[in-house]
């Protein structure tokens, strides 16, 4: 149902300038009946100046006069034919405040994590511009090393039903253009609740990661190492027999002149 401009001065005036009961007030100007009351005992909307709904050709005097006479009665807001398609959404989304500076890790987590999104989509879905998503596509963004991708839905700027339906969408062209997507891509096309609902692959651990290709049977050794390895060690003495050097000769040399070493 289409709701009043400045719906909290028109419940002003209502209450001011009417007998219409608080619930009736609260449907049509889309608020609660608590604030509604609050307004009646100055609590809420203190200084606000009431907005005539009947001058400005929002409501008639007849659907008055029926809430008046019936306290069940729904007022209807009277048809502006300027006003048909104003409550849809036009241009970018927007963004309060508080949370702009969140927009680039956002961005980062759409770009790693659906790289099948386009610019446009993924514009859509946090307010920003493409030169900002192509910075960061690129890694040309001035912050891109203290930039964490952070979920846009944990971070309040789009709806997870928002991004479903993105995501979704992007998965819907990517099986029309016929394209062979690999297990981490097409994990990455469905929706929250179908990936909530698929088995968990088993995976190896961290600790022994790249060892499940080991054998103790198995050798790669080269066949020079395995020659040595087939050499004879049946004499011991052989493995203490190093090479001679000429340090060793000259020992010998000095303890063959020394008249102690003579027999």
């Amino acid at each position: 149902m289409a709701k009043p401009l400045m719906a909290k001065a028109t419940a002003v005036w209502l209450v001011d300038n009417t007998t219409i009961g608080f619930k009736q007030i609260a449907d049509f100007v889309g608020m609660h009946e608590l604030e509604i009351q609050g307004i009646a005992d100055g609590d809420v909307a203190a200084g606000v100046k009431g907005f005539d709904p009947i001058a400005n050709n929002q409501l008639t005097q007849e659907e008055i006069d029926k809430a008046e006479k019936d306290p069940l009665y729904k007022m209807k807001l009277k048809f502006n034919p300027a006003a048909v398609g104003e409550e849809k959404r036009r241009g970018p989304r927007y963004t309060p405040l508080s949370k702009r500076q969140d927009r680039p890790a956002a961005i980062l987590w759409l770009v790693k994590f659906h790289p099948e999104l386009s610019d446009g989509q993924v514009s859509k879905l946090v307010g920003t511009t493409k030169p900002t998503i192509q910075a960061i596509r690129e890694r040309t963004h001035w912050n891109i090393s203290n930039i964490q991708p952070i979920d846009p839905v944990a971070l309040g700027l789009c709806k997870q039903s928002e991004l479903d339906a993105v995501v979704q969408k992007a998965a819907a062209k990517k099986a029309a253009e016929g394209a062979v997507m690999s297990d981490d891509e097409r994990r990455k096309l469905v929706s929250t609740e179908q990936s909530l609902g698929m088995e968990a692959e088993p995976r190896i651990p961290t600790a022994i990661e790249g060892l499940e290709t080991f054998t103790l049977s198995g050798s790669n050794s080269t066949p020079d190492e395995e020659e040595e390895d087939k050499r004879d060690v049946s004499d011991a003495d052989s493995f203490f027999n190093l090479p001679g050097s000429s340090e060793d000769e000259d020992d010998d040399e000095d303890t063959s002149r020394d008249p102690r070493y003579r027999q």
